[in-house]
């Protein structure tokens, strides 16, 4: 079993000697850190424990000049090693990493109070207690050990409460998805890049194929080796540091804002819709002074933020949308997930939000209210509802994007086909479509109806429904739903479709031209052959407009030169010319049919076009048996 600490606390509070005294490894790993016994980049070390389990520290900066860096080896964490020397106490940093932990929601770990060999018995309990009391207001019950890393004293007891922690933590699940967020890259000569993180959930192995998430955009890449506490492995699982030797990418699109990820299975997004919760040190005054008024919800939150997620640090750009959510912007794409975790800090007055991902990807506000609108909407749901939220503002969703979310099955939802549909959404269509088809009946008396294609325009379906777009929350490569919506939509709403066309139940007659289409038929079926003349037709007032509507509702069949029959005739036909004498003539066939050459030709000619008579010469035809 393996587990990933971060160490927290006030800058030379002695969390490097700490680490140090704990594994017997040097975590501050730049010449420049060794000099000024100072910690500036993040520093990594490990050991295992009595109880044989293993565990990696991840070495933080102390000093608010390195807030940044603090927040990347925090972000991925689950526990942490708080430290606060006997000797000085609770301070100023104390309270910024306490207040870092609360907004990612890192409620476990361990006090240690450092130092305590410099300070009597009293001090040290009166430091643990002030520690503890604030630890507890931030929703850390840890317990509390006093050590001093250079005599050694309580470091056996410190070693116990890391098993005791070890054993607490939840277990990782090594199926999961991988979502590294890389915390340091450099090349290797003859290796290339490699990049370091804290894998906190599934398992690398040596050749997977992975996106890599940068300001590039995502790009392919294939797992060259492995490393994990400088021993080379063929898979890593969680939780875990582990050095990862990429193939087909260069040095530079690998830094510390990207992510490795397991391809398809978050959602990449430049937008999101976070539920916020002010975050403060415990040092700030009562209510009023030094804080802004809107300091208990969004309204408070500047325009400008820094985003810190994982290893990750974005500049941001917010937009209050009421209570206490909030939309967030950033320039480039990052993989999400509804419930992900994130912090936002206002690096001029250093007050943070924690920031709870509720949406990803969601659509843009463009209408006066919606902004407040969205926001009641979320502020009513919960983990469960979610879904259903995501899905009223999108009208219908792919189940792949909700698998990409995290998110469960919506309750109020219709199944079409491969989507998730509103049923609100479905009535507003319905309406649509049944104005739309009776205002073209009454236009159109003669038209057997709308082609799928017009209705699905009266759909007036918004563009993330008519359109798949890479980098948004419609996976890549998935069909557009509005195919099977349209005809949902159309049995919804009570219409019929008939030779791909729809229309209203009972429409299908020709209108004023019905009852002269009605008296032709019933002259065809006594006298299948006998088309009347052109004359007769006008007479009967079926010109081209009526004949062609009465042959596209199937009533009739038109040959060149208006001739008109029943769609039958051909087959009533072929019985008459295959009792004749093989071949036959034109004369033999119009005797046979009892017609005469103006009807008798094209109907042979048609016969021809469709296989069921061939020319044996000039003059003679055959039937095709």
């Amino acid at each position: 079993m393996k587990r990933v600490l971060a160490t927290a606390g006030h800058v030379d509070h002695g969390k490097s000697t700490l680490v140090r005294a704990l594994t017997g490894r040097e975590p501050d790993r730049l010449a420049e850190e060794r000099a000024r016994g100072l910690t500036i980049e993040l520093g990594f070390a490990w050991t295992r424990l009595p109880s044989g389990a293993d565990i990696a520290f991840v070495d933080v900066p102390g000093h608010r000049r390195f807030i940044g860096t603090t927040l990347a080896g925090l972000g991925p964490a689950t526990a942490v090693v708080f430290v606060v020397a006997a000797d000085q106490g609770w301070q100023a940093q104390s309270s910024e990493h306490l207040a870092a932990l609360r907004a990612l929601g890192i409620r476990d770990g361990v006090l240690v109070l450092t130092r305590s060999d410099l300070a009597d018995a009293d001090r040290v309990e009166q430091v643990r207690g002030e520690a503890a009391r604030r630890l507890s207001a931030a929703g850390l019950e840890v317990p509390g050990v006093a050590v001093s890393a250079r005599s050694g004293a309580g470091m056996d007891e410190l070693r116990e409460a890391l098993d005791a922690l070890v054993a607490r933590i939840p277990h990782p699940d090594p199926d999961a998805p991988v979502r590294l967020w890389c915390d340091r890259s450099f090349t290797i000569q003859g290796s290339g890049t490699v990049v370091t993180g804290t894998l906190g959930a599934g398992t690398l192995r040596v050749g997977d194929h992975l996106a890599l998430v940068s300001s590039a955009g995502a790009r392919e890449a294939v797992v060259r080796g492995l490393q994990s506490e400088d021993v080379a492995h063929e898979s890593v699982g969680p939780v875990s540091r582990v050095a990862v030797n990429l193939r087909r990418v260069d040095a530079a699109e690998a830094g510390r804002e990207s992510v490795l990820i397991t391809p398809g299975a978050f959602a990449l997004a430049r937008v999101i819709d976070v539920r916020l919760e002010p975050v403060t040190t415990g040092d700030e005054p009562p209510t009023g002074a030094g804080r802004s008024a809107g300091a208990d919800g969004s309204d408070g939150l500047p325009a400008r933020v820094t985003l810190h997620v994982g290893s990750a640090d974005h500049p941001a750009r917010t937009r209050p949308l009421g209570g206490l959510h909030a939309r967030v912007s950033l320039d480039q794409v990052l993989p999400w997930r509804v419930g992900d975790r994130a912090l936002l800090r206002d690096p001029g007055t250093r007050q943070l939000w924690s920031a709870q991902v509720v949406d990803v990807d969601p659509l843009p506000l463009r209408r006066r209210g919606a902004a407040r609108r969205r926001a009641e909407a979320l502020e009513g749901a919960d983990a469960r509802s979610l879904a259903d939220v995501r899905l009223r503002s999108r009208q219908a969703d792919h189940p792949g994007a909700l698998e990409q979310l995290g998110l469960s099955e919506p309750a109020e939802a219709v199944r079409v086909g491969g989507w998730w549909v509103d049923p609100a959404a479905v009535q507003v269509w319905s309406q649509r479509v049944v104005e739309g088809v009776r205002e073209h009946h009454a236009t159109h008396p003669l038209s057997p109806g709308l082609a799928m294609a017009e209705v699905a325009h009266l759909l007036e379906l918004p563009e993330h429904l008519r359109t798949a777009t890479d980098g948004g929350s419609l996976p890549s490569g998935l069909p557009t739903p509005a195919p099977e919506l349209v005809r949902h939509v159309v049995v919804a709403a009570g219409l019929r479709t008939t030779d791909g066309r729809v229309h209203a139940p009972g429409h299908g007659g020709l209108g004023r031209a019905e009852s002269a289409v009605t008296e032709l038929e019933v002259r065809l079926r006594a006298a299948p052959f006998a088309a009347p003349e052109r004359e007769e037709l006008s007479r009967l007032g079926l010109g081209s407009t009526e004949l062609a509507a009465a042959a596209r509702q199937g009533r009739l069949l038109r040959l060149p030169d208006d001739i008109v029959l029943l769609p039958d005739g051909p087959a009533r036909a072929m019985r008459e010319l295959a009792a004749l004498e093989q071949p036959f003539t034109l004369s033999q066939a119009r005797q046979a049919l009892g017609t005469t050459r103006r009807v008798a030709v094209p109907l042979l000619e048609h016969l021809d076009g469709r296989g069921w008579t061939r020319r044996v010469d000039g003059q003679r035809r055959q039937v095709v048996r």
